[in-house]
């Protein structure tokens, strides 16, 4: 157990947190190919693709960024553009494919700014009372966005191409997902 010095001079130790992995879902660890289609043309389902994430296989490449970060003697925390409405369907999802309990950051409902704000804002909030040690994302911008930040980001690159384009214009430039 790693142990911090009492900033105010006492001889008791207070344990470290924990350093942390935070994890993107969507295109990381979750394969949302099946659902991409309802966000191509002009007009966008988001109720169909969420209602869809249920299906989602898993991306082998993510379960291993994950065990060998947990291997690293990391503590997960899942971060996702998610909507909150979409907790109790995510958390059934990572139950039910093996993946460790850990908490979960979503975005609120209204919160529709590009995920690279709203991801690199929960980061800086949990590096407060943690090390975030590393993060897996798949947005190009997102990940550029993490690492001007000043964090160590493993890009998500496992997903082909043409349908991340789908993803990241969900992300990014509607502010969804």
């Amino acid at each position: 157990m790693h142990i911090m010095s009492d900033p105010m001079g006492s001889s008791e130790g207070v344990p470290a947190p924990p350093a942390l992995v935070v994890v993107d879902i969507d295109g990381v660890i979750a394969d949302v190919r099946h659902r991409l289609h309802h966000l191509s043309g002009r007009r966008r389902d988001w109720d169909a693709f969420f209602a869809s994430a249920p299906d989602d296989g898993v991306l082998p490449e993510g379960r291993s960024e994950i065990e060998r970060a947990i291997g690293d003697g990391l503590s997960p925390v899942y971060l996702t553009g998610r909507p909150e409405r979409c907790r109790p369907a995510t958390l059934t999802w990572l139950e039910a494919h093996g993946f460790p309990a850990a908490p979960l950051y979503m975005r609120s409902e209204s919160d529709r700014r590009p995920a690279r704000e709203f991801k690199v804002e929960v980061l800086r909030e949990l590096a407060t009372g943690s090390m975030v040690a590393r993060v897996i994302d798949d947005d190009d911008a997102v990940v550029v966005a993490m690492r001007q930040a000043g964090f160590d980001v493993v890009h998500a690159d496992w997903m082909p191409q043409a349908e991340t384009d789908t993803l990241t214009t969900a992300q990014e430039r509607l502010g969804r997902t």
